[in-house]
This record gives structure tokens, C-alpha cells and sequence, in this order.
């Protein structure tokens, strides 16, 4: 595994747990993107991983939000530049192709939110399949609209994917933040653990995961992820696909009949 400056990253019975520190703010820069977009690529190499988990270092943070020093010195070029039309950008920036590549990765990722989050923390944490929060009076959100910008890493569009258009509207213009326990009402995390037990109930979570039959968890991914983009037809091919792929894979043969045997067996990830 490479070096890191940012990163602490753990390995136990294919969890991998990735603690991001960035002190004393702890917000998100792009060499640390980098750093992430790097240790995913490792992972992707290795077919051990079922589990990827990230947190933060901070004590009641997270990720704070993106260093808006590195935002501002943006707005102050553009600003310098000639007045021009706005042209649609030829690629997507890194930080959305890193939020892709954890998306499309086949291992599970999952966001432990030990803290605060706002703006490009929260984003990174939408990007994640699963979200875990801490009990806690700390906020997360998407309060762009009050420094005068927008959600820029995905944002707007997984706000309005995962809680309808009207809801991320009325949040994202309005610059709301919300407790944990609100979010979990409305359904952007998936859990709120005690704050005593989050870290135990974390690792819970993700053995349980890791657990589980590697192939058919990246081709319950891809199948949701694709299908979502795609009209009802085309989605159910895309999960004919990939229900055709478990099919052919020696786990699923293997459980199948030690099922009906009534025999154990163990997941060998092919």
C-alpha cells in the first residue's frame, strides 16, 4: 500500500477503513482527492476488498467542507479573466470522476459521518453507497448558496436523485443544514448510531457486508446504479445482465446447492 500524507488506512477480513485528516480544519483539498482516487485504484487491484469505509480524523468533523481557499482563488481568476460566454466544460472535473470510480467500484463504500459536513464533505459522503451518522447536535448540508456558488461535486444532482426535485430545491436554495436525526428521516443517511457505540456499530455494519456474497453485492450495484439511469425496459435488461452473471458464477452454484443440502459454504468472490 502506498504512503499517504492525508490518509490512515486499516485492513481486517476485507474492511478497509480510510480515516481522512486535513488539520486543523480538516476540509477537503485536491491533493487529498488524489490521495483517494489513488488508494481506490489499489483497491481495485486486489480481489480481498469487499468493504471500503471511510471517516474522518477530526474531533466532531468529518470532512468540515472544501477548503474554500482553493474554491476562491478559482473565483478570483475567473473573475480576472475577460467577460466571456460560459461554455459547457469538455470533462468532468476530478472530483466528480473520483465520486464515479466509488460508484462503479465493485466493492461496497461506505461514508461513517463522525462529525459535522458540509458542501464537498457531505458530497463525497452522497457519493458513497452507504451513510452511517453519529447521534450527535452537529450539522450536514449543502449551504452553497450563501458564499454565492452551487454544489459543484455532485450535489444538486444526487440531492435531487435520492430526495426529489421539490426537497432539494427548498434545501439547497435556502442553504439548509440538518441534524442527523433529519436526515435520516428524509432518507440521506441510512442509520444514526449512538455516538458511544458508533465506531462498534461501523464495523458491524461493514462485517456484515464483507459477509456477504462478493459478486452478487457488485452486481446488485451495477444493476441499481445503470437501471437508474435508464427507462424501466432498458433497466430490466441491465438486470437480466447482471442476475445472468451471478448465475454463472462458482459462489452462486455452490450455495445454491449446499442450500438445498443443507451444508455451509463460504464466499470465494468468483
Amino acid at each position: 500500500m502506498s504512503e499517504f500524507r492525508y490518509l490512515t488506512v486499516g485492513d481486517s477480513n476485507g474492511v478497509v477503513t480510510c480515516t481522512m485528516s486535513n488539520p486543523p480544519r480538516h476540509t477537503l483539498v485536491a491533493a487529498e482527492v488524489a490521495e483517494l482516487d489513488r488508494l481506490v485504484g489499489e483497491l481495485e487491484a486486489r480481489d480481498d476488498v469487499r468493504v471500503l469505509v471511510f471517516t474522518g480524523a477530526g474531533a466532531g468533523v468529518f470532512i468540515a467542507h472544501y477548503e474554500v481557499g482553493e474554491l476562491a482563488v478559482s473565483a478570483e481568476r475567473s473573475n480576472a479573466a475577460p467577460t466571456q460566454a460560459v461554455e459547457a466544460p469538455l470533462q468532468l472535473h476530478a472530483f466528480h470522476r473520483f465520486i464515479l470510480r466509488l460508484q462503479r467500484a465493485r466493492f461496497v463504500t461506505v461514508a461513517a459521518i463522525n462529525g459535522s459536513t458540509a458542501g464537498g464533505g457531505l458530497e463525497f459522503a452522497l457519493g458513497c453507497d452507504f451513510r452511517l451518522a453519529m447521534a450527535g447536535e452537529f450539522r450536514l448540508g449543502l449551504p452553497e448558496t450563501s458564499v454565492g456558488i452551487i454544489p459543484g461535486a455532485g450535489g444538486t444532482q444526487r440531492y435531487a436523485r435520492l430526495l426529489g426535485t421539490a426537497k432539494a430545491l427548498d434545501l439547497i436554495l435556502h442553504a439548509q443544514t440538518l441534524s442527523p436525526s433529519e436526515a435520516l428521516t428524509l432518507g440521506l443517511v441510512h442509520r444514526v448510531f449512538e455516538e458511544a457505540a458508533f465506531r462498534q456499530s461501523v464495523d458491524a455494519f461493514a462485517a456484515d457486508l464483507a459477509s456477504r456474497a462478493p459478486v452478487a453485492l457488485a452486481a446488485a450495484k451495477r444493476a441499481i446504479y445503470e437501471g437508474a439511469e435508464l427507462p424501466l425496459t432498458d433497466a430490466l435488461f441491465v438486470e437480466q445482465r447482471e442476475f445472468d452473471r451471478c448465475m454463472a458464477s462458482r459462489d452462486a452454484a455452490v450455495a445454491m446447492r449446499s442450500w438445498l443440502d443443507g451444508k455451509p459454504w463460504q464466499w470465494q468472490g468468483r
